[in-house]
């Protein structure tokens, strides 16, 4: 039906004939000569429409709707020098048409302009509601493209290392890995339930003991929780497993696959090796394990120079396990106002949030004089102001904001405000075509917390991480005490401030995975149960593995400079979980309950 794509006609196809197919983008009518962009997903081109070549070609042009479907055949033209249009890649030529043939036209008000000469904002509700109009806009056309570009790379990358594609099963049972799970209905084993996969973890390590060494997948995973701009319920991972690699060999592959990535999408050439903070330095400096070290503001722990303080707001907080801390804002003095750190403020609210009762601060005066509202300067002696300016390297005119209290909530108070403020302050560049990418690995985290709740130890990835070896010992009868306070052979990849992939080593003992279960409370009957394939598989000659995936709807909208992971998504669903184009979620018949065994307990009333 087409000889060429409009967008990809140039200067060497002038006196080519072609025949196009695209949809009306526009149309102009300038003084008996019609004008029509033709758009299709390769760009626009312009279409002459003249009287002489056809009364009625010319007839059909002028009735044309905006999104028509048309076919055209003609010859490409130069443009005339006065009407060359240097933002399209088309800009200087032309099609002369010699026939129309309308495909199909559109017989409905169109709920918004497609047009990519109109690029107004629309609400998110309405374009999601038309998706497949909002695909044909060129924002969303793009973004599309460059996901396309993204993932073939990362193929390319991962075949040209000997990995294998591998599918892994959608319906697999319901394990255990942080968030809900779907779960799917069996007809055929009345009463059991599938469940849709959170990752292909198992399967991955699964795959390692059947021996092939390298895998990777761009794999659909699905979690019930609630949404956000970078969450979705069901999203996509490029997910690899890797035999016989190191830590440092499997992170020094990634870097390189990350490399690959922004040199064929952005033509940026990416400093390697990424810098690395341990899980500890990352949560004393930034108070977050995936921090924004684009700038600095860094937190300082002073509760050693204050745990004397007669400051009982300070003193308290040490006395009871936990901390006092502080950022420093360069010129805060004359940048944030009082108001705004005492209750009703943005800067307290923003705290708040976190958890924190509010903020002490004090402000930085000439020759190290420090001035603050409250009870805090009359109990700091002149040592302690000393000392507490040198470690926080404050001058004239900052300000420095206390968090105090346990150490979980002040370390999320100024993580929160210290983002609040590097956006407030213009701290980050806003330059989406010029982004600083600071790429981060994470390494060392902790195997476990405490759920303090339930009086039992969690895994703080998943219970598969395998345990630092030198933190652990070779006798099995040290595993048992020396596993809760364990680091994991984990790592995670920041960038930005943002998580966008992580992974670990695995446990490949069988005995040691049996601890793991143990030590977050699964019996061994109820390891067994849930996990019984996995351990089987690990006394089978399980060789030492590990992987990582990447949360590829996340990277995508890194790339294409987007705010939610919505827009790098052909058919996402909304906040609420919801498919506004399909509606869907719906109710389903009685008939098909009743073939499931399934009886709603949903109150049709409430």
């Amino acid at each position: 039906m087409r000889s060429n794509h409009c967008g990809d006609l140039q200067t060497k196809d002038i006196k080519s004939r072609v025949q196009l197919c695209g949809w009306v983008d526009r149309s102009r009518d300038h003084g008996g000569v019609i004008f029509i962009d033709l758009r299709d997903r390769s760009g626009t081109v312009q279409i002459t429409i003249d009287p002489d070549q056809g009364e009625e070609m010319f007839s059909i042009a002028e009735g044309l709707r905006n999104e028509t479907v048309l076919q055209v055949n003609g010859t490409v033209r130069s443009r005339p020098s006065d009407s060359i249009n240097k933002k399209i890649k088309t800009g200087s030529i032309e099609v002369l048409a010699s026939e129309l043939k309308v495909l199909n036209t559109v017989s409905e008000n169109l709920p918004f302009t497609v047009s990519i000469h109109d690029e107004e904002p629309i609400r998110e509700e309405i374009r999601l509601r038309y998706r497949f109009l909002d695909l044909r806009r060129d924002r969303m056309n793009k973004n599309l493209q460059l996901r396309h570009t993204t993932i073939k790379t990362a193929r390319d990358f991962l075949e040209s290392k000997g990995f294998l594609e591998i599918e892994t099963p959608i319906l697999t049972r319901s394990t255990p890995e942080g968030a809900r799970d779907y779960l799917v209905p069996s007809r055929v084993c009345e009463g059991e339930w599938f469940a849709l996969p959170q990752s292909p973890q198992l399967f991955k390590q699964l795959l390692m003991v059947g021996g092939v060494e390298r895998y990777y997948q761009i794999a659909r995973c699905f979690r019930d929780e609630d949404l956000r701009s970078d969450r979705q319920p069901e999203f996509t991972q490029l997910d690899m497993e890797m035999s016989f690699m190191s830590q440092e060999e499997i992170l020094e592959l990634n870097e390189k696959l990350i490399a690959s990535i922004w040199k064929k999408v952005k033509g940026i050439e990416l400093k390697l090796p990424f810098q690395r903070l341990t899980w500890q330095e990352a949560m004393d400096r930034y108070g977050t394990d995936r921090p924004d070290t684009r700038y600095g503001m860094e937190l300082k722990d002073v509760s050693e120079l204050l745990k004397e303080s007669g400051f009982k707001v300070f003193s308290g907080a040490i006395a009871s396990g936990g901390s006092v801390k502080c950022i420093n804002v360069s010129n805060g003095n004359h940048l944030i106002s009082n108001v705004r750190i005492k209750p009703g403020g943005d800067i307290f609210t923003e705290a708040q949030k976190a958890g924190a009762g509010g903020l002490a601060f004090i402000r930085v005066r000439e020759e190290g004089e420090i001035d603050t509202i409250g009870a805090i300067k009359d109990n700091l002696n002149v040592e302690q102001i000393d000392s507490l300016l040198k470690q926080t390297q404050a001058k004239a005119g900052d300000l420095i904001l206390f968090g105090a209290g346990k150490t979980e909530i002040v370390n999320k108070t100024l993580d929160r405000v210290r983002q609040f403020l590097a956006r407030e302050l213009n701290l980050i560049p806003n330059d989406k075509q010029n982004i600083n990418w600071n790429f981060l690995w994470v390494i060392d985290f902790p195997m476990f917390e405490f759920n303090s709740d339930e009086q039992r130890y969690e895994a703080l990835h998943h219970p598969f991480c395998a345990p630092n070896k030198e933190d652990i010992g070779n006798k099995e009868e040290l595993w048992t005490t020396h596993l809760p306070q364990a680091r994991a052979e984990a790592y995670d990849l920041v960038l930005n401030g943002l998580e966008i992939g992580g992974g670990s080593l695995r446990i490949h003992n069988p005995e040691l995975q049996k601890k793991v279960f143990k030590t977050i409370g699964l019996e061994p009957e109820t390891s067994n149960k849930q996990f019984g394939f996995l351990l089987n598989a690990l006394e089978m000659g399980a060789p030492p593995h590990g992987g990582l995936a990447f949360g590829l709807d996340r990277i995508v909208m890194l790339l294409s400079g987007e705010d939610s992971i919505r827009d790098t998504i052909a058919f996402p669903k909304s906040q609420q979980a919801r498919c506004l184009m399909t509606e869907a979620p719906a109710t389903v018949s009685k008939d098909q309950l009743e073939e499931l065994h399934i009886n709603s307990t949903l109150d049709e009333n409430d």
